[in-house]
């Protein structure tokens, strides 16, 4: 069974009956539905949650304000690979006929499509240039537009106006809402309240790009150290909105610039993060969870509301059931809530897994679906170790 503790907006849509509108204690998510407990993906915004599940269906939770003619719960009965959910938009991609679609991410008003020859095209509005055209000549579109060719990763935020794309060469673009500086292209263009052209970020810190994440007014990557071999140092750098970015100024900041607080000890990594419209969760290697930004709803789980949370605080996270096994937790934030969810490991980890399960001779069946009959060579695994450790005890 998995964990799933909710915080924040309950109303929009209503996603725990008998629950007040603002939760600002993480509690715990209760599935009606056994089979509704092993999570692949939580996708949250203002109108709309998705959950998705290990076994490729997913359940929506709507607003019934602004979904009167739907019911407030749907199944969706598809074999789904992602799900990604934006304010006035979302996207589903699922695994059958995926010969085309590799990636699909969601704006706020806008959605961004990877394809398998590594373009980039965009739909829906172009209000800020955030799909990379002028938006006086561009206003919106309901059909793909190519963006830029040669992509291997797109990032933006359910909440954000602006998109991040990383080419090939491991070059770092965007383009988009820039009120508040969060594109990340320094001092210099401050001014440029859109960035309507795709353009590339000069200044970003040294490292693998694992991720970047968006918000209304603030972009926070998440960058991996390259000059250490052995368990590399993971960092977050913020720009944009003061109020937002975690950085303890009061004042924007129009580049990416490190994250820095006493509660990122020396031998304590970062292990997930996710950003809101407002605010950012961060969960540690020492299953520390940690937040910053606007509170007003409950979202940092802080056990109160208030209007802003300036600096990097802690937040008390109950005894989960799988406490021991903090990298399989990831951290999901809506438009002003929040959710800290426990996750199986792909495949690739369960080998690993299964040979510590049997060196210390305990024995289990699991049973799980996969890809490319994985299942068949998770059986086979375990035949293997069960034989090896019978012919152990027969010497």
């Amino acid at each position: 069974m998995n964990d799933c503790l909710f915080c924040g907006k309950n109303d929009e849509p209503k996603l725990i009956k008998n629950e007040s509108e603002k939760i600002t204690k993480p509690i715990q998510f209760k599935f009606e539905n056994e089979n509704e407990k092993q999570i692949k993906q939580i996708s949250s915004c203002y109108f709309s949650t998705i959950f998705l599940f290990q076994n490729g269906k997913a359940i929506e939770y709507l607003n019934e304000k602004y979904s009167k003619q739907n019911p407030s719960k749907i199944q969706i009965e598809e074999n789904i690979q992602k799900v990604t959910v934006g304010v006035h938009n979302e996207a589903i991609l699922t695994i059958e006929g995926n010969v085309f679609a590799k990636d699909v991410v969601s704006g706020r008003n806008s959605i961004y499509l990877l394809t398998s020859n590594q373009n980039v095209y965009g739909i829906g509005s172009n209000q800020f240039g955030q799909l990379g055209f002028d938006s006086e000549t561009l206003k919106n579109t309901q059909k793909p537009i190519l963006m830029m060719k040669n992509v291997s990763k797109i990032f933006s935020g359910n909440s954000s106006n602006c998109v991040f794309l990383l080419n090939s060469n491991q070059e770092l673009f965007g383009c988009g809402d820039n009120r508040f500086g969060q594109v990340g292209l320094g001092e210099s263009r401050k001014q440029e309240t859109k960035i309507t052209k795709l353009t590339k970020i000069q200044n970003i810190p040294k490292g693998k790009i694992i991720d970047i994440q968006c918000g209304g007014g603030h972009s926070i990557t998440f960058i991996e150290n390259e000059n250490q071999d052995q368990n590399p140092k993971r960092k977050l750098y913020s720009c944009g909105n003061y109020g937002f970015n975690g950085l303890s100024k009061d004042e924007n900041t129009y580049e990416f610039t490190e994250i820095k607080s006493s509660l990122f000890e020396n031998d304590d990594n970062i292990l997930d993060f996710s950003v809101g419209n407002a605010h950012t969760l961060i969960l540690t290697s020492k299953g520390k969870l940690i937040g910053f930004g606007y509170n007003y709803s409950g979202q940092l789980g802080t056990g109160y509301s208030h209007l802003k949370q300036s600096i990097p605080i802690q937040i008390e996270l109950p005894k989960l059931r799988f406490n021991e096994n903090i990298p399989n937790y990831h951290i999901s934030c809506g438009f002003n809530n929040s959710f800290i969810y426990y996750s199986p490991p792909p495949f690739s980890n369960l080998e690993e897994d299964l040979i510590k399960l049997f060196e210390r001779k305990e024995f289990c069946d699991i049973s799980f679906k996969t890809e490319n009959g994985e299942i068949i060579k998770a059986h086979k695994l375990i035949l293997k170790y069960r034989l090896k450790d019978q012919n152990q005890n027969q010497n």
